[in-house]
């Protein structure tokens, strides 16, 4: 993992790039997921395990093991513990600070598994540790390619879907913006959108990256101020939320990014790609332009 030294701003903040910390094998990284304070993140892959790390310090501090094969997303079911899937058609509920396995399913279906050519969302009671769903949604028109939970709330993109302007496009992320008000979406025609939550009322489009081929991630700034995505050319694209304006085109590196997230509350960006996590940082935004 590796982490970063600050950089004089522009007109946005110029992200730097990270110095070399800890050297751990983590193979491919699939997804990665920050703490809801921040210091810590996830990452899973292809090494079949999770692995815990301190974002500040760079260091690894725990690995959780029992997938058979590549784990290929995990999500927080609550402060004490994690829920993982895999492509060995597992899902795992982890105890954090044990990293006992606490509950596992053999079923390829959960509600935090983002797996296309799915049409339905499947929700377990894991108090009970029974098996049988206790709600099954199947209102999906087609394969269901991302998912986000909230508190109280289910987002889902589809291969397919009903929305005027992107009805030929298939949805590869989707996630809710901080304040809760509105959704954000990217698809294979290169374009991110940003959609009313409550009238589904179109609300600013997003281009200029390059995503015809790939399920790449997109979110929001810590203060919904900016819209970012990753890019097939190695790029995450910054774009400013309200005029659609691109911003910032950052180089990861050559490959395609799998995976990026922002903190909640700082302006650091943290990017997967192949087997390294990058941590970006900038300089508060009225510091001296060079």
């Amino acid at each position: 993992m590796k982490t970063t030294t600050p950089m004089i701003p522009h007109s946005y903040p110029t992200y730097t790039r990270p110095e070399e910390a800890e050297a751990v094998d983590c193979g491919i990284i699939k997804a990665l997921l920050l703490s809801t304070d921040g210091n810590y993140v996830l990452t899973c892959g292809s090494d079949k395990s999770l692995k815990l790390w301190s974002v500040s310090r760079g260091t690894l501090l725990k690995t959780y093991t029992g997938h058979g094969y590549e784990v290929l997303d995990v999500d927080r079911y609550d402060n004490s513990q994690l829920c993982s899937c895999s492509s060995d058609k597992t899902v795992i509920l982890w105890d954090v600070v044990s990293g006992q396995v606490t509950l596992e399913s053999r079923s390829h279906y959960f509600f935090v598994i983002q797996a296309p050519l799915i049409w339905t969302v499947r929700c377990w009671d894991t108090r009970s540790r029974r098996m049988e769903p206790i709600q099954i949604l199947d209102e999906a028109r087609d394969g269901i390619s991302s998912l986000k939970v909230s508190e109280h709330e289910l987002l889902t993109g589809e291969l397919y879907h009903t929305h005027e302007a992107m009805r030929t496009c298939p949805i590869t992320c989707v996630c809710f913006s901080r304040d809760g008000q509105c959704t954000l979406s990217s698809s294979l025609d290169s374009t991110v959108r940003l959609l009313d939550k409550s009238s589904g009322e179109m609300l600013g489009e997003y281009s200029g990256h390059v995503n015809k081929d790939y399920k790449l991630d997109c979110c929001l700034s810590d203060k919904d101020t900016r819209v970012l995505s990753w890019s097939e050319d190695g790029h995450v694209y910054f774009w400013d939320l309200v005029e659609g304006s691109l911003t910032l085109k950052l180089p990861v590196g050559k490959a395609v990014v799998q995976s990026l997230s922002f903190h909640p509350t700082e302006p650091r960006l943290l990017t997967a790609m192949e087997g390294r996590v990058q941590v970006w940082g900038a300089e508060p935004e009225d510091a001296a332009v060079e």
